[in-house]
């Protein structure tokens, strides 16, 4: 049945920044907050990931329209590292969308007709001082703080990782995410293809998100922070299947 939540086209934007923090939980925390369909993408089949992206978009549109129809948002996204198996067998990696927000009530209108990532509007506050960039939201309860004066930066103290090199596999984004409709036993995936993706890791000063808090995680670890510039970006129609 055609539904208007379920991506009926694609859709293209600039992102000029993506700044992705993934924390690690173990995986125990994370399987009741996904779906039957899909499967946690697990490490040391230990360590599951949610991870928090904060991208400034611009020119946000219908693929194909004119840039002067585009709209420029910030948005955040609440996301889990997933997998799931199509029904030819393949088994794809992606994420699962617990919570989205956007700065702007246009962004969040038009998000929530077409698509299913609930979103809501929330402020946001950037202030670079010294190329130290504080992202804070009083209404949402979170803060980051990134700074852009370490070349070099070590991989997060406590992170499952021993590398960066590790820590890139789960840096994000996947290329497909999923909404699954219960009640038809649905998967809708929608694939983003992006191009020039090179996260480069940052330096991560400060930060904490209530919403990691509202989860009720237990010593969530920030597992990798990266961040990527100035890529051209757009996400496929939705494709639907039955699952089982």
């Amino acid at each position: 049945m055609f539904n208007l939540k379920n991506h009926p086209f694609a859709v293209q934007s600039f992102f000029e920044s993506s700044l992705v923090l993934t924390f690690a939980v173990e995986k125990e925390q994370l399987e009741k907050l996904i779906p039957e369909c899909l499967e946690l993408d697990t490490f040391k089949d230990k360590w599951a990931f949610v991870a928090v992206a904060m991208v400034q978009t611009k020119g946000l549109r219908p693929k194909g329209f004119p840039k002067f129809m585009g709209n420029d948002f910030f948005l955040i996204g609440y996301r889990v590292f997933v997998r799931y198996k199509n029904k030819k067998g393949k088994n794809l990696r992606g994420l699962y969308i617990l919570k989205s927000e956007t700065d702007k009530k246009k962004m969040a209108i038009m998000g929530n007709i077409f698509t299913h990532y609930n979103y809501t509007t929330t402020d946001i506050n950037q202030v670079n001082l010294n190329n130290v960039n504080n992202i804070h939201s009083i209404k949402s309860k979170f803060k980051v703080a990134v700074d852009y004066n370490v070349i070099d930066p070590t991989i997060p103290r406590h992170s499952p990782f021993k590398n960066w090199k590790e820590a890139r596999r789960f840096a994000g984004p996947l290329p497909f995410t999923f909404t699954y409709n219960e009640a038809s036993k649905e998967v809708l995936i929608i694939e983003g293809v992006r191009q020039n993706w090179k996260p480069k890791a940052v330096h991560i000063t400060d930060y904490n998100f209530d919403f990691l808090n509202i989860l009720e995680l237990k010593n969530p670890v920030l597992a990798n922070a990266f961040v990527i510039n100035n890529i051209p970006y757009y996400w496929k129609k939705g494709k639907i299947e039955p699952w089982k």
